[in-house]
């Protein structure tokens, strides 16, 4: 009986080892498979969390463009509102190009006419020069490819010339001719007041008589200072008082 006994449990053992075994590489294996799930599991996750940063890191540089945008969007108005008004101001300034042409061409053609005349009636200076000033300036009037702005600061530039002449002194050589007697004299000027001539060889001084509209020779007296007044006039002497007669109102010549 208790061999029997003994026989029996050693058979449950036998049997029971096997089947533990088997149990074991079950779980086993079944652990594994979790393990291989749940790292599955987890890189899925970090996927996800990858994919999640990156939209996160689109989504604020996103905003930032949009920032960026907006601010752009609003100079970019600013810009084309100045230039809106910019180009109003020039269809206006256009319109009243046209209607300062108009009034100006009247206004340019007196004033040249002015200087021609003023040319007439002046004292004979620098005579062939001027005139050419005011011939060019005829001229320019008429040519449609100057600006009226150009022809109007022409004009204005010989008015400042004509003005000059009445505070400056000058010298200069040409030619003196009374009753179609040529000779090569030097002319003395002094501001509008006084115009002298004196011969290269200093024998003959003359003075131009506004009133009389001629020219008219000097006594020996005024030899010397319009002598003086030819170096001064060049900056060869320093400015000295001059005692010579003048063409001016209420002083007797």
């Amino acid at each position: 009986m208790i061999f029997l006994t003994r026989f029996i449990k050693a058979l449950v053992f036998a049997v029971y080892i096997p089947l533990a075994g088997h149990a074991s590489e079950e779980a086993i294996d079944t652990q594994v498979e979790s393990d291989r799930e749940a790292a599955g599991s987890q890189l899925r996750i970090n996927e996800y969390d990858n994919v999640a940063s990156d939209a996160l890191q689109a989504y604020r540089a996103a905003l930032q463009r949009a920032e960026s945008l907006a601010i752009y969007n609003k100079q970019l108005k600013r810009l084309i509102d100045s230039q809106t008004e910019e180009i109003a101001a020039v269809i206006r300034q256009t319109n009243e190009i046209e209607t300062i042409e108009t009034g100006a061409l009247p206004l340019m053609l007196e004033m040249t006419s002015t200087l021609a005349e003023l040319l007439t009636e002046d004292t004979p200076f620098l005579t062939e020069e001027r005139t050419e000033r005011i011939d060019n300036l005829q001229v320019l009037i008429d040519r449609a490819d100057v600006t009226v702005g150009e022809k109007f600061r022409r004009i204005m530039e010989a008015y400042m010339i004509e003005a000059d002449y009445g505070r400056t002194i000058e010298a200069y050589r040409g030619n003196l001719v009374v009753d179609k007697d040529v000779r090569s004299v030097d002319f003395l000027r002094i501001g509008r007041v006084g115009l002298y001539y004196q011969t290269l060889d200093g024998s003959e001084t003359g003075l131009w008589g506004k009133d009389s509209r001629s020219w008219t020779t000097l006594p020996d007296e005024y030899r010397r200072p319009v002598r003086d007044g030819l170096r001064i006039a060049r900056k060869q002497a320093p400015p000295a008082l001059l005692q010579l007669p003048i063409n001016a109102p209420g002083i007797q010549k």
